[in-house]
């Protein structure tokens, strides 16, 4: 029998591990380091020293529970962090959600925050990332992988581990705030570099297998049925389970995941954004094999495993919300002609506090609880595509620009739980400009309903502390409309592998033209009460022939790429 591996294009959690729910504690000390995973000397912020960082594994009904302790001290960048869990709910406790000014105020340099996750009984391929900005475009992100062990899926590979988790990523020789700053001076999106598999690329001066079908049978973190490919794209925050069959000849073929980005620089070379999948008794040596043509994946033809329906299925939503969305200027992304602005004091402390009114800027929506929301997007693409991240929910997407699907509609990143959760592109250069909005889900219920937020007296200190840091470490940082532009101008596959693949963990926003200039989208959901260095090499993914390999693969960066066999 050919061997099988599952692949995380990003991150994968699929195999069975640990039969008893457990506490899984772990210290993410962030901090700067140079680097050249291209090749190009840079300051970079790392994960416990590693880069991409440190992966986080657990078992589903696991807590949890991240120390990040932040030791930021490169001055070009922001030095203050907060850190998100992508793709992990916080069922009642939505203080844990990471995004800057939203759940909580981030965490000033010198001092850490525990940050407790119950996994409940959610798993699958997730990722963690920097949530201040932009700022985990420079380096602050990695995967979690939640194994279950009652994987349905487990029957359909051999190997699923760490060897089988690929990571794609712009890569740029300049830190995000030099970036963002051109950015908003100009109006033109910033372009990478190069790109990265798994922390590595080649500096010139979304998946895909030579000669290897793709599986499918996860997509962020929701088991679907298995679907066959050639060759995805893939967007930032994104994630795939693939199993990969290693029948072929023992030999080494390319994995490739081109760029297809704007503005990019005459040094960068979308070809160049490789790995090598490598059969053990290979040689050293790269290979030789040609790009196959085949079927790429429509992600509407995906069908979760257990399809329980959009709910309410196709009688009125209880909510209609209707967002509009496009450009309003140099550097402005507006959402129903508002652009959003983070305030000063986060969301949740402000609903906490009882008040439930907010300014325009801050593009939030409050919703009552035990509802069924329709939210539709649509408008002008500005020639990108825009993929929308909904924090705490997975989401049906019902339509997309075609027929209606209320029985068995592709699920994505629906749980009952208030709190104030986020919804914004995940092009992060888009959500500098503004675009995103917060839903404000049962105001009263979290204050003091039978799912009231409780957090811990250390959440409650992250505000005075980074309040009181000097205004060039936190006000001059947080993007307004006063935003001082100034303060930027300083500065081994196995044969049958399940392989994940993600669009996450590293800032690999990649934006690819749409096709057309006007698109909508329906979804539903339920509320609840600098010096050139050495080229570096391809990553080589090492498999025996035989076995079957589960990949993960993840996107973690602003644009959106490709995986081609």
């Amino acid at each position: 029998m050919a061997a099988r591996s599952a692949i995380l294009f990003s991150l994968l959690a699929a195999s069975a591990r640990v039969a008893n729910a457990a506490d899984v504690s772990r210290t993410l000390n962030i901090m700067n380091m140079y680097a050249a995973p291209d090749g190009y000397n840079r300051s970079v912020s790392y994960v416990n020293g590693q880069f991409p960082g440190t992966v986080i594994t657990a078992t589903k009904g696991d807590v949890i529970r991240n120390t990040v302790v932040n030791q930021l001290t490169d001055s070009t960048m922001r030095r203050s962090v907060s850190i998100h869990w992508h793709g992990l709910f916080q069922s009642t406790t939505a203080y844990e959600d990471g995004p800057a000014f939203v759940t909580q105020c981030p965490i000033a340099p010198g001092h850490s925050y525990e940050y407790v996750i119950p996994t409940r009984d959610q798993a699958g391929t997730h990722w963690y990332h920097a949530h201040l900005g932009s700022q985990y475009v420079d380096g602050i992100r990695s995967i979690i992988v939640v194994y279950d062990p009652d994987d349905p899926h487990k029957a359909l590979y051999d190997v699923d581990d760490l060897t089988t988790i690929i990571q794609l990523s712009d890569w740029y020789h300049q830190p995000t705030s030099v970036l963002v700053a051109n950015y908003f001076s100009t109006g033109a999106e910033p372009g990478p570099d190069s790109g990265l598999i798994n922390g590595r690329g080649r500096y010139k001066g979304g998946p895909a297998m030579d000669g290897h079908p793709l599986k499918i049978i996860e997509a962020d973190g929701v088991a679907h049925q298995p679907l066959t490919v050639k060759s995805l794209d893939i967007h930032p925050g994104e994630r795939y389970s693939i199993v990969v069959e290693a029948n072929q000849a023992v030999g080494n073929y390319w994995i490739r995941a081109p760029i297809n980005a704007k503005n990019t620089p005459n040094t960068m070379d979308p070809s160049l954004v490789k790995a090598i999948l490598r059969y053990q008794g290979a040689p050293a040596s790269e290979p030789t094999t040609s790009q196959t043509s085949g079927t790429k994946l429509d992600p509407s033809t995906l069908k979760p495993l257990i399809a329980p329906g959009a709910p309410g299925g196709s009688a009125p939503a209880d909510i209609n919300i209707d967002l509009a969305f496009g450009g309003g200027g140099k550097a402005i992304w507006l959402v129903n002609n508002s652009q959003y602005k983070p305030p000063k004091m986060p969301t949740l402390l402000k609903i906490m506090g009882g008040n439930d009114t907010f300014e325009k800027s801050e593009n939030t929506i409050k919703l009552a609880p035990n509802k069924t929301v329709q939210v539709v997007i649509h408008g002008s693409s500005g020639g990108f595509q825009h993929p929308w991240h909904l924090h705490g929910h997975t989401f049906d997407i019902i339509q997309n620009n075609g027929a209606v699907n209320y029985v068995n509609p592709p699920r994505r990143d629906v749980i009952p739980v208030g709190g104030p959760w986020f919804l914004h592109c995940h092009i992060d250069w888009h959500l500098e400009a503004g675009l995103a909005v917060v839903f404000a889900e049962s105001p009263e219920e979290q204050r003091s309903g039978l799912q009231r937020i409780q957090p811990p007296d250390t959440w409650s200190q992250l505000c005075p502390i980074y309040d009181a840091l000097p205004e060039d470490q936190n006000v001059a940082m947080i993007k307004s409309a006063a935003f001082d532009v100034s303060i930027y101008a300083t500065t081994p596959p196995i044969n049958g592998a399940k392989f994940a693949t993600s669009d996450e963990g590293f800032n690999n926003h990649r934006s690819t033209p749409y096709p057309s200039p006007v698109f909508s989208s329906a979804m539903r959901h339920i509320t609840s009460a600098q010096n050139p260095a050495t080229p570096a090499r391809s990553q080589v993914v090492t498999v025996k022939r035989g076995p079957r390999s589960t990949v993960c693969v993840l996107e973690a960066t602003p644009r959106s790429g490709s995986c081609l066999p």
